[in-house]
């Protein structure tokens, strides 16, 4: 039984949370957090150097501040090479490497990753979904992989 359940937590994908680096205040709310854009970072879990930045409309109010409003679909993402680039593992197309709930149940926004190998490049493209309906918008960025100067 042990090991089934270590079958399935080896299958699932590599999440990592982000980290807030500085939000603005977009409507004032009279009860309850304002609505805001927020700015978050996260490292890919499986290609050390790339850190992506993300920012995405948070709602406020009391349903927000209690973790009940669903927050807008819209989102905007970059990419960039931070340090020498190292796979860690085996790149899967459209591999999700970041999950966020954006409502209490039903919407989700991902980020999934795609390797570009005629252009020697990565690709990350943001998205959000419903269990029932998705959504159209989406964020790509790219970043070209290249050889990165010692430290010295």
């Amino acid at each position: 039984m042990k090991a089934g359940w270590l079958g399935v937590l080896c299958a699932l994908p590599l999440w990592v949370s982000a980290e807030q680096i500085g939000e603005v205040s977009t409507v004032f709310k009279w009860m309850g957090p304002n609505d805001k854009i927020v700015v978050e970072a996260f490292d890919d879990p499986r290609v050390a150097g790339v850190t992506c930045y993300l920012s995405r409309a948070k709602t406020g109010g009391v349903k927000g501040g209690l973790g009940l409003a669903e927050d807008r679909a819209e989102a905007s993402i970059a990419c960039r090479q931070v340090g020498p680039i190292r796979f860690e593992g085996e790149l899967k197309a459209g591999e999700e490497v970041f999950r966020e709930r954006t409502s209490l149940i039903f919407k989700t926004m991902q980020v999934v990753r795609f390797f570009d190998e005629k252009r020697n490049a990565l690709v990350y493209l943001v998205y959000s979904d419903r269990v029932i309906e998705g959504s159209p918008q989406n964020a790509v960025t790219a970043i070209p992989i290249m050889p990165w100067p010692d430290a010295r």
